[in-house]
């Protein structure tokens, strides 16, 4: 069902992990006549963060990334299909909403339990496969590596949250996934920056935080999800085909990437003993 050519991998030797689950928008062909578009299938993607930490390569940092949309599979849930944040509204496994609970699939086009075990197999393992592979060969290297889950977000989504997302939402599973140090640090960074944050309010990890984090095993997992504002313009109102995504402009990023850079040099190099 899949093709490999959806997973990007660059090694890097660096005891970073920069895991881009969200950022896919590619619809496997022999889905695409079942959604009620293109765009809606599409629109919930975390917008251009392949561009927003391009400078990650420079840094001999680990990137894994997915072209696939989450409208496909979402590789940071749970496969089980078990709430992260039960009583809260959210998007499963094999969404068949959207962020503002529109449906995504035209009646009766929605997957059956066995093509969800094929989307498992196609795209949700591999992707995985690739994190475990990495974090066992950066261990080999170093003390403690840090995987860093990389995410983002409209500002206001009334059905997901009240009001508006604070810009930087840290988070470690309340702290159970990464050493209380390293959040320290990066909250400080954060609030120096003149963006908004906060850690562990209403983003405090998803499966692959929660899922890899170890710090007593040397591993230290953080979601860092960013209001969408951050990095690009958004929208008054309602998002439609017309108004969203808009362009990713390198020079409205800039602020963004200089805080991105500050909190990958405190994943890099901050003493995690603690």
């Amino acid at each position: 069902m899949s093709d490999p050519a959806f997973l990007t991998i660059r090694p890097g030797n660096s005891r970073l992990i920069l895991s881009i689950p969200h950022a896919g928008i590619e619809i496997p062909a022999a889905l695409a006549d079942r959604y009620v578009s293109r765009w809606q299938a599409q629109a919930d993607a975390d917008w251009w963060l392949p561009q927003l930490y391009d400078f990650a390569e420079d840094l001999d940092i680990t990137i894994i990334r997915t072209a696939i949309s989450r409208s496909v599979i979402d590789v940071n849930r749970d496969p089980g299909g078990v709430s992260l944040y039960p009583g809260m509204a959210t998007t499963g496994l094999c969404p068949t909403e959207d962020f503002d609970g529109r449906p995504l699939y035209h009646p009766g086009a929605p997957p059956d339990d066995d093509e969800i075990a094929e989307r498992l197999a196609g795209y949700f393992a591999p992707y995985h496969a690739a994190l475990r592979q990495a974090i066992a060969r950066l261990r080999a290297i170093h003390d403690n590596v840090v995987l860093f889950d990389a995410h983002s977000i409209r500002s206001v989504i009334p059905r997901l949250f009240e009001g508006v997302l604070p810009v930087c939402n840290l988070g470690t599973n309340d702290g159970a996934s990464a050493s209380r140090a390293l959040l320290a640090v990066l909250a400080a960074r954060c609030g120096a920056s003149g963006f908004s944050h906060i850690t562990n309010g209403r983003f405090k990890g998803g499966y692959i935080t929660r899922h890899y984090g170890d710090p007593a095993g040397g591993v230290h997992a953080v979601q860092l999800e960013l209001a969408c504002r951050g990095y690009i313009d958004e929208p008054d109102g309602a998002i439609t085909q017309d108004n969203w995504p808009t362009a990713y402009d390198a020079a409205r990023a800039a602020p963004m990437r200089a805080l991105l850079r500050e909190l990958f040099d405190a994943c890099l190099h901050h003493d995690l003993s603690s």
